[in-house]
């Protein structure tokens, strides 16, 4: 399978999103496998909301994916690619994170089957398993005994389970792609697979989040001059203020939305608020609704980069949401609780006024949407949303083209 390369991507005049209703170009994607199964044993500590089934929930995905492909997007796969990746570069990933637990070998034991023994067997493996180690993270616990090869093991798996979240381990930004710093230490090695996949690809980062910074991409919507990042649960101020201060943004206004109610099934930005065009967005009503005071009541700060230099300057502080989105020009749709629940903000723009969103919607939602000359393909994603997340949190868009 032949992969498009970010060079290849430049020479279709697709850039670097600049907002979120341009046309997608390239969406980098990940059809979950087996690595879901030990979040589903336990859905709470693999970060889900439920249990779902891992094969439904993956041809879910590969439907999604058609639905991308019949309107012309390119939709890259992480599994692909990490079976053309460098195979020593392969190999010294799943070298470095498949454990050898010795302390229960002899000493004899020890030498025999421990670090060279790991490397021997990883230079055997296939492609195949390679990966399989990148995904599942693999710890075997060993013990000297007296029978049969006189070794037995425990074989425990830290996943990467919610790899197929790929909106969240990096933002693709005007200046470029920057690498997040997930606020879980579970996902931390998502990132480390995607810093290697997107060497493969030929897409160099322009930034880091290090130290305390938290950040997530499901916390920024890029929207042309401006960028929504949200503020909250998942992403902090550090980690903003590390982006500006390294002009990683890109947009001349960074629009901070600090979220107060720091509630699982709304962790991110995207998961109340997006845009469907430059004057057309949606929000949860509930925090559409809210006064100040309340809880779901959202407020902004704003940072305007200065003429002339990269640095920003805070210029509005404690900022109704609402208020400000309003002001940009935007109408707003509001989404009851019930949709709410069941994603319905969680929708990605592929073009101006064109949707892929969650199935099942209410006829209210549906006819705000037609009111307002929306086209949206409806997609079944019942199992895919337990996991915390639907449409939009799947899709790490590459490339979108570009609109005045």
């Amino acid at each position: 399978m032949l992969l498009l390369t970010f060079a290849t991507l430049n020479a279709q005049e697709c850039h670097a999103p600049m907002a979120e209703w341009q046309n997608a170009c390239q969406i980098l994607m990940f059809t979950p496998g087996s690595e879901l199964f030990d979040g589903l044993i336990h859905p709470a500590a693999g970060l889900f909301e439920e249990y779902f089934d891992a094969d439904a929930a993956a041809m879910e995905h590969r439907n999604y994916i058609r639905m991308l492909e019949a309107n012309g997007i390119t939709v890259t796969n992480i599994r692909d690619v990490l079976l053309q990746i460098d195979i020593d570069t392969l190999r010294e990933m799943a070298y470095s994170v498949l454990t050898y637990d010795t302390e229960g070998l002899s000493k004899k034991d020890a030498e025999q089957y421990g670090e060279a023994y790991k490397r021997t067997i990883i230079g055997k493996m296939s492609r195949q398993d390679l990966s399989r180690v990148l995904l599942l993270q693999p710890t075997v616990v060993l013990k000297s005994v007296d029978n049969n090869t006189g070794i037995e093991a425990v074989y425990k798996h830290t996943p990467v389970m919610n790899l197929y979240f790929t909106r969240d381990q990096s933002i693709n930004t005007p200046r470029g792609m920057v690498v997040c710093q997930m606020n879980s230490s579970q996902r931390f090695p998502e990132t480390r697979i995607l810093k290697m996949v997107y060497a493969h690809l030929g897409i160099k980062p322009v930034f880091e989040v290090k130290g305390d910074g938290r950040l997530e991409g499901g916390d920024y919507i890029p929207a042309g001059n401006e960028a929504f990042i949200g503020c909250g649960m998942r992403t902090n101020i550090q980690a903003i203020k590390q982006m500006m201060e390294a002009d990683a943004f890109g947009h001349d206004t960074v629009v901070v939305v600090n979220d107060h109610l720091l509630w699982q099934m709304e962790m991110h930005l995207d998961t109340h608020f997006g845009i469907i065009d430059r004057n057309l967005c949606t929000m949860q009503a509930s925090r559409a609704n809210a006064r100040k005071g309340d809880k779901e009541y959202c407020t902004v700060d704003v940072y305007a980069r200065q003429k002339g230099t990269k640095e920003y300057k805070l210029i509005k502080k404690n900022i109704g949401f609402v208020d400000y989105v309003t002001s940009r020009g935007y109408k707003i749709i509001k989404i009851n609780r019930q949709d709410e629940l069941h994603y319905a903000n969680n929708y990605l723009t592929i073009a101006p006024r064109h949707i892929m969103a969650v199935g099942g919607q209410s006829e209210e939602y549906q006819k705000a949407l037609k009111d307002n000359g929306v086209t949206v393909e409806w997609m079944p994603l019942e199992n895919l949303i337990r996991g915390y997340g639907a449409a939009h949190c799947m899709t790490q868009v590459i490339e979108r083209r570009f609109q005045p």
